[in-house]
Protein backbone atom coordinates (compact mmCIF):
# COMPACT_ATOMS: atom_id res chain seq x y z
CA UNK A 1 0.00 0.00 0.00
CA UNK A 2 1.80 3.46 -1.27
CA UNK A 3 1.61 6.24 1.53
CA UNK A 4 1.91 10.15 0.76
CA UNK A 5 3.15 12.99 2.77
CA UNK A 6 -0.50 12.50 4.80
CA UNK A 7 1.05 9.50 5.94
CA UNK A 8 4.51 9.58 6.36
CA UNK A 9 5.70 10.79 9.67
CA UNK A 10 9.43 8.92 10.55
CA UNK A 11 11.75 7.71 8.16
CA UNK A 12 15.30 5.97 8.59
CA UNK A 13 18.72 5.76 7.28
CA UNK A 14 21.17 3.01 7.54
CA UNK A 15 24.63 2.70 5.34
CA UNK A 16 25.47 -0.81 5.18
CA UNK A 17 28.45 -2.34 3.58
CA UNK A 18 31.78 -1.02 2.53
CA UNK A 19 32.46 2.57 3.45
CA UNK A 20 32.18 5.06 0.19
CA UNK A 21 33.41 8.83 0.41
CA UNK A 22 29.78 10.62 -0.22
CA UNK A 23 28.14 8.92 2.36
CA UNK A 24 27.84 11.12 4.68
CA UNK A 25 26.85 14.04 2.23
CA UNK A 26 23.63 11.35 1.42
CA UNK A 27 22.77 11.62 5.01
CA UNK A 28 23.18 15.20 5.09
CA UNK A 29 20.51 15.59 1.97
CA UNK A 30 18.47 13.15 3.75
CA UNK A 31 18.02 14.48 7.03
CA UNK A 32 17.66 18.50 4.76
CA UNK A 33 15.21 17.22 2.72
CA UNK A 34 13.04 15.51 4.91
CA UNK A 35 13.25 18.19 7.39
CA UNK A 36 11.81 20.42 4.50
CA UNK A 37 8.72 17.86 4.52
CA UNK A 38 8.22 17.83 8.37
CA UNK A 39 9.72 14.21 8.62
CA UNK A 40 11.13 13.35 11.47
CA UNK A 41 14.52 11.40 11.00
CA UNK A 42 16.18 8.51 12.59
CA UNK A 43 20.02 6.82 11.89
CA UNK A 44 20.35 3.41 12.88
CA UNK A 45 23.82 2.67 13.30
CA UNK A 46 26.40 -0.49 11.95
CA UNK A 47 24.37 -1.19 8.92
CA UNK A 48 21.56 -3.26 9.07
CA UNK A 49 23.03 -4.60 13.00
CA UNK A 50 21.54 -1.35 13.99
CA UNK A 51 18.32 -2.82 13.18
CA UNK A 52 18.26 -5.76 14.78
CA UNK A 53 19.99 -4.28 18.15
CA UNK A 54 17.65 -1.85 18.06
CA UNK A 55 20.32 1.17 18.28
CA UNK A 56 19.69 4.05 16.51
CA UNK A 57 19.49 8.30 17.17
CA UNK A 58 17.47 10.77 16.38
CA UNK A 59 18.94 13.04 13.48
CA UNK A 60 18.14 16.80 12.86
CA UNK A 61 19.95 19.69 10.97
CA UNK A 62 22.51 20.13 14.27
CA UNK A 63 23.76 16.52 13.55
CA UNK A 64 24.64 16.92 9.52
CA UNK A 65 25.99 20.38 9.83
CA UNK A 66 29.59 19.85 8.67
CA UNK A 67 29.78 16.74 7.16
CA UNK A 68 29.54 16.92 3.49
CA UNK A 69 33.31 17.02 3.20
CA UNK A 70 33.69 14.25 5.59
CA UNK A 71 34.89 10.64 4.18
CA UNK A 72 33.41 7.87 5.74
CA UNK A 73 29.79 7.35 7.67
CA UNK A 74 28.39 8.88 10.67
CA UNK A 75 25.99 6.43 11.47
CA UNK A 76 29.37 3.71 10.78
CA UNK A 77 28.70 0.87 8.86
CA UNK A 78 29.16 -2.84 8.96
CA UNK A 79 28.38 -6.19 6.74
CA UNK A 80 25.41 -8.35 8.67
CA UNK A 81 25.11 -11.80 7.83
CA UNK A 82 22.51 -11.88 10.35
CA UNK A 83 19.94 -10.47 7.33
CA UNK A 84 20.34 -13.60 5.70
CA UNK A 85 18.50 -15.75 8.77
CA UNK A 86 14.80 -15.67 8.77
CA UNK A 87 14.77 -14.56 12.86
CA UNK A 88 17.74 -11.56 11.47
CA UNK A 89 14.92 -9.98 9.43
CA UNK A 90 12.48 -10.64 11.70
CA UNK A 91 14.52 -8.62 14.42
CA UNK A 92 14.64 -5.81 11.60
CA UNK A 93 11.10 -5.99 11.44
CA UNK A 94 10.58 -5.74 14.92
CA UNK A 95 12.30 -2.73 15.31
CA UNK A 96 11.01 -1.01 12.56
CA UNK A 97 7.44 -1.54 13.93
CA UNK A 98 8.19 -0.87 17.71
CA UNK A 99 9.80 2.40 16.29
CA UNK A 100 6.73 3.51 14.17
CA UNK A 101 9.05 4.00 11.24
CA UNK A 102 7.29 4.53 7.62
CA UNK A 103 9.98 4.33 4.93
CA UNK A 104 13.62 3.17 5.30
CA UNK A 105 16.55 4.57 3.31
CA UNK A 106 19.75 2.39 2.65
CA UNK A 107 22.58 4.03 1.44
CA UNK A 108 24.79 0.60 0.69
CA UNK A 109 25.52 -1.44 -2.71
CA UNK A 110 24.20 -4.84 -4.05
CA UNK A 111 24.44 -6.90 -0.68
CA UNK A 112 22.56 -3.51 1.37
CA UNK A 113 20.05 -3.77 -1.27
CA UNK A 114 19.52 -7.81 -1.33
CA UNK A 115 19.01 -7.14 3.01
CA UNK A 116 16.61 -4.47 1.60
CA UNK A 117 14.31 -6.59 -0.51
CA UNK A 118 14.37 -9.37 2.09
CA UNK A 119 12.92 -6.96 4.57
CA UNK A 120 10.58 -6.06 1.84
CA UNK A 121 9.37 -8.69 1.91
CA UNK A 122 8.51 -9.16 5.74
CA UNK A 123 7.73 -5.12 6.63
CA UNK A 124 5.12 -3.25 5.18
CA UNK A 125 6.88 0.30 5.12
CA UNK A 126 8.25 1.70 2.18
CA UNK A 127 11.93 0.92 0.88
CA UNK A 128 14.48 3.12 -0.79
CA UNK A 129 18.04 2.50 -1.66
CA UNK A 130 21.22 4.69 -2.78
CA UNK A 131 24.11 3.35 -4.34
CA UNK A 132 26.77 4.00 -2.57
CA UNK A 133 30.20 1.60 -3.63
CA UNK A 134 33.23 2.79 -4.76
CA UNK A 135 33.44 -0.25 -6.85
CA UNK A 136 30.60 1.25 -9.13
CA UNK A 137 29.27 -2.16 -9.69
CA UNK A 138 25.21 -1.76 -9.21
CA UNK A 139 22.84 -1.60 -12.43
CA UNK A 140 21.28 1.09 -13.77
CA UNK A 141 23.21 3.76 -12.63
CA UNK A 142 25.87 5.65 -14.20
CA UNK A 143 27.85 6.46 -11.04
CA UNK A 144 27.75 5.25 -7.72
CA UNK A 145 28.43 7.41 -4.71
CA UNK A 146 32.37 6.79 -3.43
CA UNK A 147 33.54 5.91 -7.41
CA UNK A 148 34.94 9.29 -8.31
CA UNK A 149 36.91 9.99 -5.00
CA UNK A 150 38.44 6.02 -5.35
CA UNK A 151 39.33 6.85 -8.88
CA UNK A 152 41.22 10.10 -8.12
CA UNK A 153 42.78 8.62 -4.93
CA UNK A 154 43.89 6.03 -6.68
CA UNK A 155 45.33 8.15 -9.80
CA UNK A 156 47.05 10.00 -6.81
CA UNK A 157 48.94 6.97 -5.60
CA UNK A 158 49.66 5.33 -9.32
CA UNK A 159 51.54 8.68 -9.86
CA UNK A 160 53.45 8.87 -7.01
CA UNK A 161 54.29 5.37 -7.40
CA UNK A 162 55.45 6.46 -11.33
CA UNK A 163 58.20 8.53 -10.14
CA UNK A 164 59.61 6.21 -8.19
CA UNK A 165 59.38 4.06 -10.78
CA UNK A 166 60.81 6.00 -13.07
CA UNK A 167 63.79 6.92 -11.12
CA UNK A 168 64.44 3.19 -10.68
CA UNK A 169 63.55 2.00 -13.70
CA UNK A 170 61.03 -0.95 -12.34
CA UNK A 171 57.87 -2.70 -12.77
CA UNK A 172 55.44 -2.15 -10.34
CA UNK A 173 52.36 -4.04 -9.90
CA UNK A 174 49.26 -2.03 -8.60
CA UNK A 175 46.43 -4.12 -7.05
CA UNK A 176 43.10 -1.84 -6.95
CA UNK A 177 39.72 -2.46 -5.31
CA UNK A 178 36.96 -3.37 -7.31
CA UNK A 179 35.80 -7.32 -5.92
CA UNK A 180 34.52 -8.28 -9.14
CA UNK A 181 34.28 -5.07 -11.40
CA UNK A 182 37.00 -3.66 -13.35
CA UNK A 183 35.38 -0.38 -13.16
CA UNK A 184 37.92 1.23 -11.02
CA UNK A 185 40.87 -0.97 -12.44
CA UNK A 186 39.90 0.48 -16.11
CA UNK A 187 39.35 4.05 -15.45
CA UNK A 188 42.61 4.08 -13.45
CA UNK A 189 44.94 2.18 -15.64
CA UNK A 190 43.64 4.35 -18.68
CA UNK A 191 43.86 7.77 -16.64
CA UNK A 192 47.37 6.81 -15.08
CA UNK A 193 48.60 5.19 -18.75
CA UNK A 194 49.30 1.88 -17.27
CA UNK A 195 51.15 -0.34 -19.95
CA UNK A 196 49.24 -3.05 -18.79
CA UNK A 197 45.28 -3.44 -17.30
CA UNK A 198 44.61 -6.82 -15.72
CA UNK A 199 40.75 -6.79 -15.49
CA UNK A 200 37.84 -9.09 -16.14
CA UNK A 201 36.72 -7.65 -19.22
CA UNK A 202 40.38 -8.35 -20.87
CA UNK A 203 41.55 -10.85 -18.69
CA UNK A 204 38.97 -13.97 -18.11
CA UNK A 205 40.00 -17.35 -17.42
CA UNK A 206 38.26 -20.15 -18.83
CA UNK A 207 37.36 -23.65 -17.08
CA UNK A 208 40.89 -24.92 -17.18
CA UNK A 209 42.52 -21.87 -14.82
CA UNK A 210 45.65 -23.24 -14.23
CA UNK A 211 46.47 -23.73 -18.30
CA UNK A 212 44.79 -20.33 -18.86
CA UNK A 213 46.42 -18.66 -16.18
CA UNK A 214 50.16 -19.87 -17.39
CA UNK A 215 49.47 -19.19 -20.89
CA UNK A 216 48.87 -15.79 -20.04
CA UNK A 217 51.77 -14.97 -17.79
CA UNK A 218 53.77 -16.08 -20.51
CA UNK A 219 52.03 -13.70 -22.95
CA UNK A 220 52.42 -11.33 -20.09
CA UNK A 221 56.16 -11.80 -19.34
CA UNK A 222 56.55 -11.51 -23.70
CA UNK A 223 55.36 -7.96 -23.63
CA UNK A 224 57.53 -6.56 -20.53
CA UNK A 225 60.60 -8.33 -22.18
CA UNK A 226 59.83 -6.91 -25.43
CA UNK A 227 59.24 -3.22 -23.68
CA UNK A 228 62.11 -3.32 -21.26
CA UNK A 229 64.15 -4.43 -24.57
CA UNK A 230 62.92 -1.17 -26.36
CA UNK A 231 63.54 1.08 -23.51
CA UNK A 232 64.62 2.11 -20.50
CA UNK A 233 61.81 3.36 -18.30
CA UNK A 234 59.00 2.79 -15.57
CA UNK A 235 56.54 0.18 -16.27
CA UNK A 236 53.10 0.17 -14.38
CA UNK A 237 50.79 -2.91 -14.55
CA UNK A 238 47.38 -2.20 -13.30
CA UNK A 239 45.37 -5.25 -11.54
CA UNK A 240 41.79 -6.05 -10.32
CA UNK A 241 41.58 -7.47 -6.97
CA UNK A 242 40.14 -11.17 -7.21
CA UNK A 243 40.97 -11.78 -10.69
CA UNK A 244 44.78 -13.19 -10.40
CA UNK A 245 44.98 -15.80 -8.26
CA UNK A 246 47.04 -15.18 -5.03
CA UNK A 247 46.82 -11.59 -6.09
CA UNK A 248 49.92 -9.05 -7.02
CA UNK A 249 52.24 -10.81 -4.69
CA UNK A 250 51.50 -13.87 -6.34
CA UNK A 251 51.91 -12.85 -10.24
CA UNK A 252 55.30 -10.59 -8.94
CA UNK A 253 56.43 -14.05 -7.62
CA UNK A 254 55.44 -15.66 -10.60
CA UNK A 255 56.98 -13.33 -13.66
CA UNK A 256 60.27 -13.55 -11.55
CA UNK A 257 59.88 -17.86 -11.47
CA UNK A 258 59.27 -17.98 -15.47
CA UNK A 259 61.09 -15.22 -17.25
CA UNK A 260 63.37 -13.53 -13.83
CA UNK A 261 61.33 -10.87 -14.27
CA UNK A 262 61.37 -8.70 -11.15
CA UNK A 263 58.61 -6.89 -10.48
CA UNK A 264 57.48 -4.45 -6.97
CA UNK A 265 54.00 -5.59 -5.62
CA UNK A 266 51.57 -2.80 -4.27
CA UNK A 267 48.56 -3.33 -3.31
CA UNK A 268 46.54 0.07 -2.27
CA UNK A 269 43.82 -1.51 -0.38
CA UNK A 270 41.21 0.10 2.01
CA UNK A 271 42.83 3.30 1.58
CA UNK A 272 41.01 4.24 -1.48
CA UNK A 273 37.77 4.39 0.37
CA UNK A 274 38.77 7.17 2.71
CA UNK A 275 39.35 10.69 2.17
CA UNK A 276 37.06 14.07 1.43
CA UNK A 277 34.64 12.85 -1.48
CA UNK A 278 35.36 14.47 -4.31
CA UNK A 279 33.13 17.13 -5.93
CA UNK A 280 30.98 14.80 -8.52
CA UNK A 281 30.47 12.69 -5.29
CA UNK A 282 29.19 15.22 -3.15
CA UNK A 283 27.06 16.52 -5.80
CA UNK A 284 25.49 13.10 -6.93
CA UNK A 285 25.07 12.06 -3.34
CA UNK A 286 23.01 15.25 -2.54
CA UNK A 287 20.94 14.83 -5.56
CA UNK A 288 20.35 11.60 -4.46
CA UNK A 289 19.70 11.61 -0.75
CA UNK A 290 16.73 14.59 -2.05
CA UNK A 291 15.17 12.51 -4.30
CA UNK A 292 14.59 9.41 -1.75
CA UNK A 293 12.91 11.30 0.11
CA UNK A 294 11.08 12.66 -2.58
CA UNK A 295 10.37 9.42 -3.74
CA UNK A 296 9.06 8.62 -0.26
CA UNK A 297 6.55 11.41 -0.44
CA UNK A 298 5.37 10.62 -3.82
CA UNK A 299 4.63 6.84 -2.41
CA UNK A 300 7.48 5.19 -4.14
CA UNK A 301 9.19 1.71 -2.88
CA UNK A 302 11.34 -1.03 -3.87
CA UNK A 303 13.17 1.34 -5.64
CA UNK A 304 17.28 2.35 -6.25
CA UNK A 305 17.93 6.14 -6.67
CA UNK A 306 19.79 6.02 -9.72
CA UNK A 307 21.54 8.39 -12.32
CA UNK A 308 21.17 7.75 -16.03
CA UNK A 309 22.71 10.67 -18.31
CA UNK A 310 23.20 13.28 -15.64
CA UNK A 311 18.85 12.67 -14.61
CA UNK A 312 17.85 10.92 -11.91
CA UNK A 313 15.67 7.81 -12.60
CA UNK A 314 14.33 5.46 -10.34
CA UNK A 315 15.54 1.63 -10.77
CA UNK A 316 13.45 -1.71 -9.38
CA UNK A 317 15.74 -2.84 -6.67
CA UNK A 318 16.03 -6.65 -7.86
CA UNK A 319 17.38 -4.93 -11.32
CA UNK A 320 20.11 -3.07 -9.10
CA UNK A 321 21.53 -6.46 -8.27
CA UNK A 322 21.89 -8.10 -11.05
CA UNK A 323 25.30 -7.27 -12.44
CA UNK A 324 24.87 -7.00 -15.59
CA UNK A 325 26.42 -3.46 -16.25
CA UNK A 326 30.73 -3.83 -17.04
CA UNK A 327 32.85 -1.65 -17.49
CA UNK A 328 32.07 0.61 -21.33
CA UNK A 329 33.06 -1.77 -24.14
CA UNK A 330 34.33 1.29 -26.12
CA UNK A 331 36.70 2.04 -23.32
CA UNK A 332 37.90 -1.83 -23.14
CA UNK A 333 38.21 -1.68 -27.00
CA UNK A 334 40.18 1.82 -26.68
CA UNK A 335 42.47 0.46 -24.36
CA UNK A 336 43.02 -3.12 -26.21
CA UNK A 337 43.61 -1.80 -29.30
CA UNK A 338 45.18 1.58 -29.41
CA UNK A 339 46.44 2.93 -25.81
CA UNK A 340 48.05 -0.31 -24.92
CA UNK A 341 50.10 0.09 -27.88
CA UNK A 342 50.88 3.43 -27.43
CA UNK A 343 51.94 3.06 -23.88
CA UNK A 344 54.54 0.86 -25.02
CA UNK A 345 56.21 2.44 -26.97
CA UNK A 346 56.38 5.96 -25.51
CA UNK A 347 55.49 5.50 -21.45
Amino acid sequence: MQKNIQTVKKIAILTSGGDAPGMNAAIRAIVIAAQHYHLEVTGFYAGFNGLIDDVSVPLGLKDVSHIIHRGGTILKSARCPAMETTLGIAQATSTLLKAQIDALIVIGGDGSFTGLIALQKQWSGQVIGIPGTIDNDIDGTDFTIGFSTAINTAIEAIDKIRDTAEAFERIFIVELMGRHSGHIAFNVGIACAAEQIISFENFSFDKNANHNEAEKLKALAKEIKQAQANRHASYIIVLAENLWRGGASALAQQLQTIAKIDCTPCILGHVQRGGSPVAKDRILATKMGVAAVQAIISGQSNIMIAEQSNTIAHVALPIAIMHQQGVSESLVQAQENILALTAQHLS
